[in-house]
């Protein structure tokens, strides 16, 4: 007898109507991330509790091994810098051998035991280890390689009186590139989740290994960069200062004369990437280390597509840039310490430049911040060790140069007498500042940014299809202009739904936008990157800031702070690049 209005349906009509599909959908299943806490009893809960324990004390002794080691590390280093009594360079160079043996072990361990268990299934990092981040590391390590080769040709020129470490620190150093370079390729995405304990260790040594190992580039390439400042000194007049050369040059003719001053100046011009190199790799490795026993909850990021017709316009802007600057650069290594005249016209050359691209930069991203926040996205905040790096790192290493800026600020308004070229450096000190901060806040806010949401007749379309069991009720709809539509007619605005942005504010200006600003953001750091790291340093040049606060404090905070600010740039432009493939 069939049912009436006001019957039940019996379980079985119910079922046979669902497999029909009727003209309304079902309810859907609950979600079972809505059902999981719900089903954990205390036990449970107390059980994982209790498995975390010794996880978190191997995570406490493994940093405190790797924080040991880097302190160690480090005086050695200091020794060797100030020539303490008993510790040369052999011994330092032992000492970092020692490391990267140790290293190269760990590694060997660590590929062999996955390739014998290569059939598992392993869980995975979508968002450690980026393709154009590997590739990066790949390009500065090739050139790390070929500075060895360099440092190799050096040793054999001064044989008579280095020490044979000083040919097996390089050769053992490009062993040790290689293999990492093709464990970070293989291994940076896992998630470690047998002999943590061990991992631990391996994970966090590698980690101090490389920075330790980019502690002596920097050691090594400051002193360069010294020694050449004291020299251009007493073209700027500042004749009170003494001048000690500090360059470890050994005490021997070099066979033959001509190789080793030329193999010298090119391995200065090469330590900028493999500083970039060491601290790369150790930022990839910490990541690993962060990631050792972690349960993944965050969602699979989506695939980052780089293409080159996207951001034109941006791209033609960074690239004059990026031109312009190199004219700079060389312009002011050959005009520096020629002439008081032609030193001081360098830094104000350098000084206008830099004002100008960093007021461009400011502008820009001010108006990336401004297209982020229309866009009214929720943000990212699943926990994610790599992006959480990511955003410390854009900190920390600004304050580098935020130190040097506020000791420029404060030695023009603390000196006594001020030659005019200095005016120039108080404006551009200003700038560092605020587009430093400026760019932290927009790198930031694009990278935790949520991927773009479905429209919400688009989304409110899939439910439809995936509850009904059919594609049948898509038969009604039509589009026009990228809009659902009844029946292909006209257009009807819901009562509560919000007026339509305009044309100008619309999802596809604003990413045009968005890209333009990204693109010309990473060509502008690329070229605030250049001038520092191949010695055009107007810190070391302007020559006021070592009247107000003295030679030796005010060079300890250069060499201490420099270093940041050109890894900063480079940092920065890698987010850059990450934003603009997201976009």
């Amino acid at each position: 007898m069939p049912a009436g209005p006001g019957t039940p349906a019996s379980p079985g009509a119910s079922a046979s109507a669902s497999d029909r599909g009727s003209s309304g959908p079902p309810d859907c299943p609950p979600s079972p991330l809505l059902t999981r806490g719900s089903r954990e009893s205390p036990a449970l809960r107390q059980t994982a509790v209790r498995a975390s324990v010794p996880q978190k004390l191997a995570e406490t002794l493994s940093s405190q091994y790797g924080l040991n080691v880097f302190v160690a590390g480090l005086l050695f280093l200091l020794a060797w810098a100030v020539h303490a009594a008993g510790v040369g360079k052999r011994d330092l160079l032992c000492f970092l051998t020692a490391l990267m043996l140790l290293q190269l072990l760990w590694m060997l361990w660590y590929v062999g035991r996955s390739y014998a268990q290569r059939r598992l299934i392993r869980p995975k990092d979508a968002h450690a280890g980026a393709q154009w981040l590997r590739g990066s590391i790949s390009l500065f390590a090739t050139i790390t390689v070929i500075l060895g080769c360099f440092k190799v040709g050096y040793f054999i020129g001064f044989s008579e009186c280095l020490s044979a470490m000083e040919g097996v620190f390089p050769v053992t150093h490009a062993v040790h590139t290689l293999l990492q370079v093709y464990f970070l390729w293989g291994h940076a995405k896992d998630i470690i989740q047998s002999f943590k304990t061990l991992e631990r260790f391996g994970v966090i040594h590698s980690v101090v290994t490389n920075l330790l190992l980019w502690a002596n580039s920097v050691l090594n390439e400051s002193k360069h960069q010294l020694n050449e400042h004291k020299e251009r000194l007493l073209t700027l007049g500042f004749g009170n200062i003494t001048l000690v050369l500090d360059d470890h040059t050994p005490q021997c003719n070099c066979t033959p004369p001509a190789l080793c001053p030329a193999v010298s100046r090119v391995i200065y011009y090469l330590y900028p990437f493999n500083i970039e190199y060491q601290i790369l790799a150790s930022t990839m490795l910490y990541v690993l280390w962060k990631n050792v026993g972690r349960r993944v909850d965050s969602p699979a990021r989506p695939e980052m597509r780089f293409q080159f017709s996207r951001g034109m316009a941006g791209a033609a802007l960074g690239l004059g840039v990026l031109a312009a600057t190199i004219g700079v650069v060389a312009v002011y290594l050959v005009h520096i310490g020629r002439s008081r005249t032609q030193s001081e016209w360098a830094l104000v050359l350098f000084y206008l430049s830099a004002t100008s691209l960093l007021t461009l930069m400011g502008a820009a991203g001010l108006l990336g911040i401004w297209v982020c926040r229309m866009d009214k996205q929720s943000l990212d905040e699943s926990k994610n060790p790599a992006r959480k790096l990511d955003a410390d790192l854009l900190v920390g290493t600004a304050s580098g140069s935020w130190l040097i800026s506020w000791g420029s600020i404060l030695a023009m308004l603390c000196a006594t007498t001020r030659p005019r070229y200095t005016w120039f450096n108080l404006p551009y000190s200003a700038l560092v500042i605020a587009e430093k901060y400026i760019q932290n806040l927009f790198i930031i806010e694009s990278v935790h940014r949520e991927p773009q949401p479905l429209r919400e007749d688009i989304r409110t379309l899939r439910v439809v299809a995936v509850c009904s069991g059919g594609t049948s009720s898509l038969a009604s709809f039509g589009a026009v202009n990228g809009s659902l539509q009844p029946g292909c007619g006209k257009e009807e605005e819901e009562p509560g739904r919000p007026p339509r942005e305009p044309r100008v504010l619309q999802g596809s200006t604003r990413r045009s936008v968005l890209r333009n600003v990204a693109v010309f953001l990473f060509l502008c750091n690329i070229s605030l990157w250049v001038p520092p790291a191949f010695g055009c340093r107007p810190e070391y040049d302007n020559g006021l800031e070592e009247v107000v606060f003295g030679f030796e404090p005010w060079i300890i905070v250069v060499n201490l702070a420099m270093p940041f600010s050109i890894f900063y740039r480079m940092h920065a432009a890698a987010s850059l690049f990450e934003v603009y493939c997201k976009i």
